[in-house]
């Protein structure tokens, strides 16, 4: 019987090269099908060795934007090379997307919609003008016709993602904002919400029409500066540059008003290249620090011509608040390097300065930060002090960790207080300030509420810094007595009265650049406006940190 070939012997005789050349064709078509097998093995590892090489040198382009964007080199002691802003869109408005507790989000939504029902309201019946009236559904011009509302809220309307909004105001802002107006202008109103509003848009967005702005408003303000002394006068004619100080001061210049410009205009001077904006400023602290008292508490007046003190008020509440929190701040926007070292040290200063101050009452042990006149304490705390507590806590992590865990729990005292400023009226809305006696922890004293934003600006801090959701709690007891009390049909007002409940008839800028913004932020994710990128301003208008070097500074290389 024959024997058929098995299937192995059949596939055998393929690997046999005399079987090909005894059948030319199929091995030409053998040929062919190597060739091209071989071409696209090779061309696949072409491209996959081109696409690691340009991956690599893409990683190595961002490494090198992101040093030169984070070091600039100084001649002088002041950049005079612009930093590179601009950017794409920062994505930070989209907070749904990340996975936050859904009570966060209920809650955030919340202010969303009270942040809408401002917006609105001042879009409808005071658009461009400075602040909503909304009783009587009017505009007016409390800071000379600047729209002082609508650059205030640029970048709450970002941060919130209600991009229709910002970008209705960007254009108003692009055509219809005027600074030639001859009007005596606060230097440090105008500063903290004008300058500092369209720099933080500007950061936010990288729209450079912002930038172009505070420009052009700044360059306006510069020659409050030229004084003998180089403490800038507190007010100043925007077209003819005529600059004075109220009356009522005698003559001289207040304390805030002339220290808390410091951040705006260095972020103006890295984001042009032009020193003139830093310089000025900075020659201010360091007029201020040749006569640094020990304590580090200055009193709220300074002659302009002599820069020196005069004998007024030593206080971290009005006109005296601004200029510590400053020096703490300014020292986080340098990124903490050599350069700006001597605004902490300062700071740190007044913090001990700050110690002798804190007094508590009985029989609630409410901390508080008493005012002083020469050597007497007066027992009153304004509610605008209540920034102290976000202001100490922030600046806590620059001590060892003996120093951080004392101050970070006086920040947690003071803010409890500051949170009973609201708890112990009727409206559960704070007075402006309160009075300490002796077996009565605390009274009003002023007792109107204008929608002030600093308590819960400290609660926003205190939160960030150590995850307590007690602050959060406490912000939106507050921000449901702002509901109550102070929503009307078109807007939110002030009240006349915290334990009546009277309401006043105007809608402040800081409540949309400030109040809601923070109370925003209480309820978003850490990632939103992280306090390792951005520094705050007085006026709540992030800006973004960037690192001051030393003249002649070498670069470290850095270590991969």
């Amino acid at each position: 019987m024959a024997r058929t070939r098995s299937s192995s012997s059949i596939l055998l005789r393929y690997f046999n090269p005399a079987y090909y050349l005894k059948r030319p064709t199929r091995l030409a078509l053998l040929f062919i099908a190597f060739v091209f097998v071989s071409f696209i093995v090779w061309d696949r590892q072409t491209l996959v060795r081109e696409h690691e090489e340009e991956i690599l040198m893409l990683k190595e382009e961002v490494e090198h934007l992101q040093i030169e964007l984070e070091e600039l080199k100084h001649e002088g002691g002041v950049s005079v090379e612009k930093t590179n802003t601009r950017r794409k869109r920062v994505d930070i408005a989209k907070t749904d997307s990340i996975s936050t507790d859904p009570i966060e989000a209920q809650r955030r939504e919340k202010v969303k919609d009270a942040m809408l029902h401002a917006w609105t309201s001042y879009e409808k019946y005071a658009w461009g003008r400075d602040e909503l009236q909304p009783q009587s559904k009017n505009g007016v011009d409390s800071f000379g016709g600047l729209g002082a509302t609508l650059i205030d809220s640029l970048d709450t309307l970002y941060i919130m993602g209600l991009d229709e909004q910002f970008q209705r105001a960007k254009e108003w802002v692009e055509n219809s904002l005027d600074f030639n107006k001859s009007y005596d202008a606060s230097v440090f109103e105008t500063t903290i919400r004008v300058v500092g509003g369209l720099l933080s848009a500007y950061d936010l967005s990288g729209d450079n029409v912002f930038l172009e702005k505070a420009k052009d408003i700044a360059d306006r303000l510069l020659p409050a500066w030229n004084t003998p002394s180089g403490i800038p006068y507190n007010f100043i004619n925007l077209v003819h540059g005529n600059a004075h100080n109220p009356g009522w001061t005698g003559g001289d210049s207040i304390l805030a008003d002339s220290g808390t410009e410091q951040l705006e205009f260095i972020a103006l001077t890295q984001r042009t290249g032009d020193p003139k904006y830093q310089e000025k400023v900075e020659n201010v602290i360091l007029v201020l620090n040749k006569t640094f008292p020990a304590d580090g508490l200055l009193p709220i007046y300074i002659n302009p011509h002599r820069g020196t003190t005069s004998h007024s008020t030593i206080t971290f509440g009005a006109m005296g608040d601004s200029f510590y929190e400053y020096l703490l701040k300014v020292w986080i926007q340098g990124n903490k390097t050599e350069v700006v070292k001597h605004y902490r040290e300062m700071w740190e200063t007044s913090m001990e300065g700050l110690l002798s101050l804190v007094r508590k009452t009985a029989p609630s042990s409410f901390t508080y930060i008493s005012e002083k006149i020469g050597n007497s304490l007066i027992d009153k705390m304004d509610e605008l002090a209540c920034f102290a507590p976000g202001m100490i806590a922030l600046g806590s992590s620059g001590y060892g960790p003996d120093d951080s865990t004392k101050f970070l729990q006086l920040a947690e005292e003071l803010a409890f207080t500051c949170y009973n400023f609201y708890q112990s009226t009727t409206t559960k809305l704070a007075g402006e300030n309160y009075f300490f006696h002796s077996g009565q922890d605390m009274t009003v004293g002023t007792s109107w509420n204008i929608l002030r934003p600093e308590t819960v600006e400290s609660l926003f801090y205190l939160w960030r810094l150590t995850g307590n959701k007690t602050y959060q709690e406490w912000g939106w007891n507050i921000f449901q007595a702002f509901e109550k009390n102070s929503r009307v049909e078109s807007g939110y007002v002030g009240l006349k009265d915290v334990n009546t409940g009277v309401k006043d008839n105007m809608m402040q800028s800081f409540f949309l650049a400030e109040t809601l913004k923070y109370l925003y932020l209480l309820f978003s994710p850490p990632s939103v406006i992280s306090l390792d990128e951005w520094v705050f301003n007085t006026e709540a208008h992030p800006l973004k940190i960037v690192p001051r070097f030393a003249p002649g500074e070498e670069r470290k290389p850095r270590i991969r």
